[in-house]
Order: structure tokens, then sequence, then C-alpha cells
């Protein structure tokens, strides 16, 4: 199933991804450079500088060459081994990129190998660079500048990989019922919503509800429907002349006090100040 860049639950999960570097190093392997059969718990990525070597992922047989990006996925059946006199120089990190209690990299189905063009080449070369570098920092602004590194480095990876991207098929399953969810939630927005309602539409019971909502989006199920109220009011407040109490009706508040208290507590600022903002932007 292609990726939709505009994807609604796919953007709502990407909100939660949450990225960890387990570590990071430039090496110039060596000829007993070798491990068969293992699965990792986290993502690795290989950037190829220099050698020669091969690779087993799922199954499947590489021989990755310089200038080329590898991605290993955490929980997969994966080997290595040098293969010759020249084995590899390689910028890499192991990570994990988790939303909710899943991996990035469990929902989304993208190339082990990619060939990286000159311009990215330097980039990804300076990234790793600097990665490396924090890593073996341990002050603790490395950790918050490490995070963004490796946040680029994904965002690189994916962006060069976006006409392979797909959903995991194993996945299809539930990103239908996470669109019936969504489509469910949108079209009920002004109605007192109850987490019982929303759980018989889907047939959960609401228990499980709570650990699926917590599970893929890391909220219940009631902050998750508080906060499509909060982006639809922002839209509203932004594109149109609706009275505030009207649009406090539309998102579910009849109550205007109630919805401003709701809407301050979300935004920072009261509904009449965040629709002077989006006006003069």
């Amino acid at each position: 199933m292609p990726i939709n860049p505009n994807h609604e639950f796919l953007n709502e999960m990407i909100q939660h991804l949450q990225v960890h570097l387990e570590e990071a190093y430039y090496t110039e392997c060596t000829p007993q450079w070798r491990e068969l059969d293992y699965m990792p718990s986290y993502n690795k990525f290989y950037l190829i500088c220099e050698g020669d070597g091969w690779l087993k992922i799922d199954g499947q047989e590489y021989r990755p060459v310089p200038g080329q990006l590898v991605h290993m996925p955490a929980h997969v059946l994966q080997s290595y081994s040098a293969v010759s006199d020249r084995p590899y120089s390689k910028y890499w990190c192991h990570f994990t990129a988790t939303m909710g209690e899943m991996d990035l990299f469990q929902w989304l189905e993208v190339p082990h190998i990619l060939d990286v063009s000159p311009a990215h080449m330097d980039s990804l070369i300076n990234l790793f660079r600097e990665l490396g570098e924090l890593y073996q920092d341990r002050a603790y602004l490395a950790r918050i500048r490490e995070k963004a590194i490796l946040l680029e480095i994904i965002a690189i990876f994916l962006s060069q990989s976006d006409t392979h991207l797909r959903f995991v098929p194993g996945r299809l399953g539930e990103i239908e019922r996470l669109k019936q969810i969504e489509a469910f939630i949108d079209t009920h927005l002004s109605e007192a919503l109850t987490l019982e309602q929303l759980a018989k539409h889907v047939h959960l019971h609401p228990n499980y509800l709570v650990r699926y909502f917590n599970k893929h989006f890391a909220v219940s199920p009631l902050k998750y429907l508080n906060r499509k109220r909060m982006q639809k009011a922002k839209s509203l407040l932004g594109t149109t002349s609706l009275a505030i109490k009207e649009i406090a009706e539309l998102v579910g508040f009849p109550d205007t006090n109630h919805f401003a208290k709701a809407f301050r507590k979300e935004a920072s600022c009261s509904p009449t100040e965040y629709r002077l903002r989006a006006g003069r932007s």
C-alpha cells in the first residue's frame, strides 16, 4: 500500500516518534568482521565509504558498495561478514525509533539499500561524523543534539526512499481500523462522544480500545479526541469568520467558557488571541 504523505493517522503517530541513539562510530572493519543469524532490538544504519562486505537481512543477501546507505531493521533476522582483505570502512549507528509501543519500521516498508547522491553523501558524512562526536560527549545537551541529528538522518533516509515507501502488508488491517476510528471521530466532533460509543463503532471492548490507543498514539482515546477537537477549532479560527460560540459547538463544547479553558490549555492562548495571530500570519 503506497504511502500518502498526508495520511492523517501516520501524521498523528509521527507526532509521538521517540528516537534514542544506542551508539555511533566510524569504523574500519577487520577481516574478522562477522556475525550470523541474530535479531537485534534496535535499528542500524551503515553509511558505506570504502571496501567490500556481505549482509543478509530477513533472508535476502546484499553486497552494499561505497556510496550506499544500509538500513538493517530491528526485530529482523540478519547477518554480516567481511568477504575480502578490503573490509568496509563505514559510519554507523544503532538506534530505536518508536511510536507508542511499536518501531517506526514495523509500520513502514523501506528499502534496505539506498543509493546516495553525491550531494546527500557529503551531508550524511557530516551528520554521521557529528553524531559520533555527540555520542562520546557525556554532556546532557549532547543527548538533545544527538536526537536532532538522528532525526535528520532518518528524515533524509525516508525522503530518499520516498518512491519505494509502503506500509508493511501485515499492518493493513490495523491501518483500516485506525482510518475507521479517525473517520468516526471526525464526523462526531460536535457530539458528546463517549469511550463506549467509540469502542462499539470499531467492535472493541472499551478497555482494549484504551490499550490500543496507548499502543499506537501514546495517549488515551479521550485525550486523542480532545486533540482532534482543538485541531478543528484552530482550523476554523484561522480560516472562517464564525463566532467563537459557533466554533465551540462545532467541536463539542456547548459551554463557551469550558471551550475557552480547554483551548487555552492546548494552545497557551485564548481562541480570540489565536484568531488574531492567524490573521496576522
